[in-house]
């Protein structure tokens, strides 16, 4: 059996107003899902008042944050079904370590 063959479209793919979203890789443990939504949530609210700001850096870094908590989650990059379990942990671990990072690093008020 192929890397993707087990899941069905159902299980990849989540259809709102008739656009396609990827979903969120389900091999991935909760507490590293919860870590990586919190991010998200977080870089999407900072996208927003960085907007209202007019603030650009603020919203180029929000919008970093964003696409690195959905590039953890399987959201983006590759197509999380044609990788093998270990190298998508490994990826979400990966983002999590550079959020963080950036939690070190970035002003509150970004």
């Amino acid at each position: 059996m192929a890397v993707g063959d087990e899941y069905s479209d159902e299980e990849r793919w989540l259809v709102v107003k008739g656009r396609r979203w990827r979903r969120t890789d389900p091999s991935l443990p909760t507490d590293v899902v919860e870590r990586l939504k919190s991010h998200l949530g977080r870089g999407r609210s900072g996208v927003g008042a960085a907007k209202r700001r007019g603030d650009d850096s603020a919203v180029a870094a929000s919008r970093k944050r964003v696409g690195l908590a959905k590039h953890g989650l399987g959201e983006r990059g590759p197509r999380w079904w044609e990788e093998p379990e270990a190298a998508r942990l490994e990826r979400a671990r990966e983002a999590l370590a550079e959020l963080d990072e950036l939690d070190r690093t970035t002003p509150e008020s970004v």
